[in-house]
């Protein structure tokens, strides 16, 4: 095909499904497109159903080996289903292996835009030759996107695999230079290979490293690094991490053990995952974020785990202006009869905020009615548009925040309650729950939003 990005197999197999022949009339103009048209539909499927259309006739057998993604992301249900039947677990891996290496030998495409591994895998040799194989494939065919996740399903570090550090030997002759994204999920990756993948993937824009166990004191440094987003999130074994990225825009940590921001003048979005009790509010914004605090945008700050200590609640009066704020995010973790009104100052420290979102995480339950204090500062708040609540109950501490929010966002144009209860045992509790709240926010906090803010009740 003239002026096509590439030609199919000439050897086609006969046109034939089913026995019976089939023959491109008139009314199949889909087979009549361009190659290059019909492989770019293909990717707009999953691989199974791309793969599933060479019954459609002789044009179509070969078509979708020049896909350029390769996304081996097994459904969600089948690894559900792993972890309820364990006497599965071998077979289904079995059958995982072959169909990815089925996969690989027969695809055509020159390059890749996207090669995606995503099913329990734990630590064997087998295992471990099969995804060195895996991703020397991929990154034969200069792929850009390049995603791992193997998690275990034991959540046990002497399982868990590795990413395999033979492929970072120049002798391997793995050539990483296409690399653009890089997440890796559930794999053990140490400081020496995140080292290499910053000095030898020099397109490297998204670097997402999360549940590794073999990081310690990891330094994510240059200026000459294009690193736009970086994820570093529930690694355990990190001792510190020091980012001095002048192109970065967008970070996420979950540890704050030595944790230091140098040199991130373009940062406007930050997620920050609180787990340890005596890491202090004030710590976290006066010292930690000092360096970006002011530039911020989005700020997803979760404070799971984190006490209420009297020393505490003064602290969150003294959170420093966010001027540049337009979304903040917090996942509040705690009983469930303990008071929302202190995050107000978060509000109050956020003058340009457009969307708070707040993911209430409560594990208390029946929750408890307690006396509630609304001993808040009321300053007028004349930017914040949309108050999204997760987690919405109906309690008075719940209507404590939400007076507290009507009372001074004077611009308020939408609420959004979400009953969104996860931390229930059965799935007949988790509904239980969430028709409750949604019953109490139907008689309890429709009456008292004004006329003109649009309630939504989820």
């Amino acid at each position: 095909m003239d002026g096509s990005r590439f030609q199919i197999d000439a050897d086609f197999q006969p046109e034939k499904c089913g026995g019976d022949t089939i023959s491109v009339g008139d009314g199949d103009r889909i087979s009549r497109l361009p190659d290059d048209i019909l492989v770019d539909i293909l990717s707009l499927l999953s691989l199974k159903e791309s793969a599933r259309t060479t019954v459609l006739s002789s044009r179509w057998i070969n078509l979708w080996k020049h896909t350029p993604s390769l996304d081996f992301d097994d459904a969600q249900a089948s690894i559900d289903k792993l972890y309820k039947q364990p006497d599965l677990r071998k077979s289904e891996r079995r059958r995982y292996l072959k169909w990815v290496d089925s996969v690989c030998r027969s695809h055509k495409s020159p390059t890749l835009n996207d090669f995606k591994i995503r099913f329990p895998i734990n630590r064997s040799t087998r295992n471990a030759k099969s995804i060195a194989r895996w991703l020397r494939f991929a990154l034969s065919r200069r792929v850009r996107r390049l995603e791992l996740d193997v998690d275990d399903l034991y959540g046990s570090s002497s399982k868990k695999c590795c990413f395999p550090n033979k492929l970072l030997n120049p002798r391997a002759l793995v050539d990483f230079s296409s690399l653009k994204i890089l997440s890796l999920n559930n794999v053990d990756v140490t400081n020496e290979a995140i080292e290499f993948f910053l000095k030898n993937c020099p397109l490297l824009e998204r670097l997402i490293v999360r549940f590794s166990k073999q990081m310690s004191r990891l330094e994510i440094c240059g200026p000459s690094l294009v690193l736009k987003h970086l994820g570093i999130e529930f690694c355990l074994g990190l001792e510190s991490l020091k980012v001095s990225v002048p192109s970065l825009t967008s970070l996420s940590v979950t540890s704050l053990n030595g944790l230091s921001l140098e040199n991130v003048p373009m940062l406007v979005d930050l997620s920050v995952h609180v787990v340890d009790d005596n890491t202090s509010l004030y710590r976290l914004f006066h010292q930690l974020l000092s360096r970006c605090i002011s530039q911020l945008q989005t700020l997803h700050v979760s404070l799971s785990n984190i006490g209420i200590s009297s020393a505490e609640l003064d602290e969150l009066w003294e959170l420093p202006q966010m001027p540049r704020l337009k979304k903040l995010v917090i996942e509040y973790c705690v009983r469930g009869d303990k008071s929302l009104v202190r995050l107000a100052p978060f509000i109050r420290a956020s003058p340009s905020l457009v969307e708070f979102v707040l993911h209430h995480k409560w594990y208390l339950y029946p929750r408890e009615d307690r006396q509630r204090q609304n001993d808040a500062i009321k300053i007028p708040h004349r930017h914040l548009k949309v108050f999204e609540f997760r987690g919405y109950y109906g309690c008075s501490n719940d209507a404590g925040l939400l007076n507290y929010v009507l009372e001074n966002c004077v611009v308020l144009e939408k609420i959004i309650s979400d009953p969104c209860f996860t931390l229930g045992n059965t799935d007949s509790e988790i509904e239980e729950v969430e028709e409750t709240a949604r019953k109490n926010a139907k008689q309890e906090l429709a009456p008292q939003v004004p006329q003109h803010i649009e309630l939504v009740i989820l």
